[in-house]
């Protein structure tokens, strides 16, 4: 690998904000049916469009401290937040990988896995946009990696194919099967496409692993963090006279448990599975 420049790191911090940016207006549009090129961007309450030097990512929230220059009321932290941590991504796989094709492949599998998981927190809803955008990307960088003949992270193309059917085939499974065990539906479509996508990138063993992975973060995050937070809801809803206020566990959105597990997955899975097969099933 190359030996990093500070000015492509500096360009690629620059460039993974700016898309950080664009990553904004998808989570927030998408999951309302809008297009992302048309209107431009907005107040999401004045309406007051968003000028030029007001887009810019990070600096302009920082400069208008938050605040629509329109209606003067308050801008979510979140937008920033993104941009920045989009850009640091970038940054980080400019430095890992240098200036290649797998870094590229890696900060882009990242910033909409970002967004798989913000829309799912948000809306309970994975929008086709990421999913059958990354599946695309997936599999073109995959022929592209393929014909360079460059060392990658990624699946082949073969492995490609059989990891999207693994993915796809088993989260819709566990959908299933929750369905029958709760009577309700327990898994959407979104996180079908999700793990097709995935299990592009990552291949049948990984994708398998993601799922596993996946569930043990939800389950943890479950245990430690939703079942509280509802119980103190339920209590508090006692306390305040409603007799008949049933203990209700809410929807958990799974892609927000599955996108940091696909990650993880790219970069440690094939030594999660070396570990395993050797210390558990020596």
């Amino acid at each position: 690998m190359l030996e990093p420049h500070w000015s492509l790191a500096v360009l690629a911090f620059l460039f993974g904000s700016a898309i950080g940016s664009f990553l904004n207006v998808c989570i927030v549009r998408w999951p309302e049916g809008e297009s992302v090129v048309r209107p431009r961007s907005r107040c999401p309450r004045c309406g007051r469009p968003v000028q030029a030097l007001e887009n810019v990512p990070i600096l302009s929230w920082l400069v208008l401290r938050g605040k629509c220059r329109g209606c003067g009321l308050p801008i979510s932290p979140l937008y920033p937040a993104i941009e920045a941590l989009v850009g640091l991504g970038w940054l980080a796989a400019y430095f890992t990988y240098g200036p290649t094709l797998d870094a590229l492949r890696v900060a882009v599998f990242g910033t909409v896995l970002l967004g798989i998981a913000a829309t799912d927190a948000r809306r309970y809803l994975i929008p086709d946009g990421f999913t059958v955008f990354l599946l695309l990307w997936v599999l073109a960088t995959s022929l592209i990696a393929r014909g360079a003949g460059a060392a990658t992270l990624f699946a082949s193309p073969y492995e490609a194919l059989i990891g999207a059917c693994t993915g796809a085939g088993a989260i819709a499974i566990i959908g299933w099967l929750g369905e029958l065990a709760f009577k309700k539906e327990a898994m959407g479509f979104g996180d079908v496409t999700m793990m097709a996508a995935v299990g592009a990138a990552l291949g049948p063993e990984r994708a398998l692993l993601t799922v596993i992975v996946g569930a043990f973060v939800g389950a943890v995050a479950s245990v430690s963090v939703i079942v509280p937070a509802a119980w103190v809801l339920h209590r508090r809803r006692l306390v305040q006279g409603d007799a008949d206020a049933a203990f209700e566990l809410p929807p958990v959105p799974f892609g927000v448990f599955l996108a940091p597990a696909a990650l993880l997955t790219l970069l440690w899975g094939d030594r999660m599975i070396a570990w395993y097969f050797a210390t558990v099933l020596q």
